[in-house]
């Protein structure tokens, strides 16, 4: 069986899917605004808000009330019959995107037995970041009691030849199509069809060949060849597979071959899909001595030749200079950097898509922005192949609003 299949995928049937579809659970996390927004449009309707976390909520009251709210209302949705099932398919999907290109994938499940994030993993399926392990605890409270999933995973292949995706599109016109609508607050639109039948078995068919001779493009690259890489949901997809893990350990001999914990929804676009484009994630620390930190930040870790990265504080900014000598990417030089210094000092640091929001959000006095530059998306399968994965939030497939947007269902609970 190939390590991405297809799977009984659930749509709900409502009347307006524009309020059904968010966007996913860890975007805005510092701009609480947008989440009320959300919560206003979803008010009263069915709504996948209802059935997922936003991070802007964690540590704040509305923190428990809604993991309550989560676990009730995935029982009433499906008592109510508000989802119908697409047994045994995939689904084709179109993403029109905010500059007009459209981004192309194809939802399905992958096997968690061939999926581990920890470092120096050599499975086909791997993280491309290194896993923040306290980030998983309020998601498995959630997934522990959750009778279905809800994916805003996004894998990656490295499909140079265009032999997996693109050929379903181009025969989309002889597929029946499920959804076509607008996606909230920007979200750009998105379509989707039922692959299934005769064309999930041909999909099967040309996976297994690319996956026979995947090893061939990495030549020379040492490490283990992988097929599937995690470009977006690192941490919603390590949930998945600890919660199966420690299903499996509290259940010794039992055969879980056919249980639906074993299996998670994801969508594959490919690496080299021309509107895939990989922008950076900027840093930004709240609550702190900004002066301070950029001075020592200037006296460890800077050198003339150096990566350029720019900083903001107040209305003053200015540009710092990475040795290249640490790294080879100038994230993971700044991430080492932030990691050890607010171990020791105070600061409170999240992770910015946008270039004006990170300008706006350290306008502050005892905030400190960095503007990052964008890793090259050929990079990524040969740097995760070789080293491992990169630094946590290394890049982000796409801005803010175009990451993926909660939609479909998974039954995860027998």
């Amino acid at each position: 069986m190939n390590c991405f299949s297809a799977s009984d995928i659930l749509l709900p049937q409502v009347k307006s899917l524009e309020k059904w579809a968010v966007i996913a659970c860890d975007q805005f996390t510092s701009e609480p605004i947008y989440w009320d927004r959300v919560r206003k449009l979803a008010k009263g309707v069915p709504s996948a808000y209802h059935l997922i976390l936003p991070e802007a909520e964690l540590g704040t009251p509305r923190e428990f009330e809604h993991i309550r709210e989560i676990h009730e209302t995935m029982e009433q949705y499906l008592s109510d019959n508000l989802f119908r099932t697409y047994p045994h398919s995939y689904i084709y999907i179109e993403r029109t995107l905010e500059n007009g290109s459209i981004r192309r994938g194809l939802l399905g499940m992958i096997d968690l037995e061939d999926y581990d994030f920890n470092p120096g993993s050599s499975s086909p399926i791997r993280s491309t970041e290194r896993t923040v392990l306290e980030r998983i605890p309020p998601r498995q409270q959630i997934r522990r009691y959750a009778s279905i999933e809800l994916p805003h995973v996004l894998l990656l292949c490295d499909d140079f030849e265009h032999k997996l995706i693109e050929p379903i599109g181009e025969k989309k016109d002889r597929l029946p199509k499920l959804y076509d609508f607008e996606l909230m607050l920007g979200g750009g639109r998105i379509a989707g069809w039922l692959v299934s039948g005769k064309a999930a078995e041909e999909f099967d068919g040309i996976l297994t060949e690319y996956t026979a001779h995947v090893g061939e493009k990495y030549e020379g690259i040492p490490g283990t060849p992988m097929v599937l890489a995690v470009g977006d949901g690192n941490h919603s997809l390590a949930t998945a597979k600890t919660f199966y893990e420690k299903l499996k350990s509290a259940n010794p001999g039992k055969d879980f071959s056919g249980h639906p914990a074993r299996y998670a929804l994801a969508e594959l676009e490919n690496i080299h899909d021309p509107a895939q484009v990989f922008e950076p994630i900027h840093r930004v620390i709240f609550k702190t001595d900004p002066r301070k930190l950029l001075a020592l930040l200037e006296q460890t870790c800077c050198a003339d030749d150096g990566y350029a990265v720019d900083w903001y504080i107040g209305k003053e900014h200015g540009t710092v200079y990475l040795d290249k000598s640490k790294g080879t990417l100038a994230v993971g030089i700044l991430q080492s950097f932030l990691d050890d210094y607010l171990a020791e000092n105070d600061g409170r640091i999240d992770y910015i898509h946008d270039d004006d929001v990170l300008i706006g959000l350290a306008d502050h006095d005892d905030t400190i922005g960095f503007l990052l530059p964008a890793m090259e998306k050929r990079q990524l399968f040969p740097s995760v192949i070789a080293d491992g994965a990169l630094p946590r939030k290394t890049f982000s497939m796409g801005h803010s609003r175009e990451k993926r947007y909660y939609l479909e269902a998974r039954i995860i609970q027998k």
